[in-house]
């Protein structure tokens, strides 16, 4: 263990959380303040004072203090200590609102960033129903649900399920469990749980069953050969993709949510809008398998 991760762990959870906070602002927004710290967290002037001083005592340098801005800058040689920088991490924290941890703040921007999303339909069950799922996850244990399926084929009255893992797909949260009825593992959309209940029974599953939650496969996508050139190397550019192809690395449960939130032409010749799926897949003979329903 290097000397920064030993005195990164050396910290108070709730003082590092303050401390990534004020290496986030301070990046992010080029400078950050007392007063910053102080709303974020609820703080006297001289509690988020003695925050400041603590972040210059552990990480020297890292911060300048700037009198035409009242606050601190980062250095010339800024390198986080406490904080991930990554634009995927801190992102959502923005978005959010939140000081790492703690938020909401309502309509005060702690970031002084502001932010939008698209108002999609919300796609939710209750918070009851919600509630009972999450515990059975958290519990190991088995939940009876009455599910209305699209199909209809599979809604006729109550079924055990054994939840493990809850996913975001971007437009519509579901459930990856075991199901007794089928002996599979399967997706079950959240929103289409219409009741749900949490039983003592302690589940038999176990996630590393679930092979395609396991497995991972490696998607390749590159451009639309229908694009011309600069928009090819304009999307290559967007995906910082290394080459000629966009790859990622996806669970196989998950990959038709991919290439549906991505808007891949899955077509055998391509001959999908390119303005509209603008990505083609490339190893589609390995991919198909895995994600039949989302195959053109």
């Amino acid at each position: 263990m290097n000397s920064k991760e030993k005195m990164r762990l050396d910290v108070k959870w709730s003082t590092r959380q303050r401390l990534q906070y004020i290496e986030v602002m301070a990046f992010y927004a080029g400078v950050v303040t007392r007063s910053d710290v102080a709303r974020a967290f609820g703080l006297s002037d001289p509690a988020a004072t003695k925050d400041l001083k603590l972040y210059g005592e552990l990480a020297p340098g890292n911060l300048v203090y700037q009198h035409g801005v009242f606050g601190f800058v980062p250095g010339p040689d800024f390198s986080p200590l406490f904080a991930d920088l990554a634009p995927a991490a801190v992102l959502p924290v923005i978005a959010a609102n939140l000081a790492v941890a703690n938020g909401p703040y309502g309509a005060t921007l702690i970031y002084g960033v502001p932010t939008a999303a698209l108002p999609l339909p919300a796609r939710l069950p209750p918070a009851a129903t919600l509630a009972q799922l999450t515990r059975a996850i958290f519990g190991r244990r088995q939940l009876r649900v009455r599910y209305r399926s699209l199909s209809g084929r599979d809604s006729a009255g109550d079924r055990v399920i054994e939840p493990h893992t809850l996913v975001d797909t971007g437009l519509r949260w579901h459930a990856r469990a075991y199901d007794a009825a089928h002996c599979a593992f399967r997706d079950f959309v959240l929103s289409r749980i219409v009741e749900a209940e949490c039983l003592e029974t302690p589940a038999e599953s176990s996630v590393d069953y679930d092979e395609d939650w396991v497995e991972t496969v490696r998607l390749r996508l590159a451009p639309h050969a229908g694009l011309d050139a600069p928009r090819r190397e304009a999307l290559l550019q967007d995906y910082a993709a290394a080459g000629e192809a966009i790859e990622v690395e996806v669970r196989r449960a998950l990959l038709g949510y991919v290439l549906q939130r991505l808007g891949v032409d899955t077509t055998p010749d391509h001959s999908l809008n390119p303005q509209a799926s603008q990505l083609m897949l490339l190893n589609r003979d390995e991919i198909e398998p895995f994600a039949a329903w989302a195959f053109s």
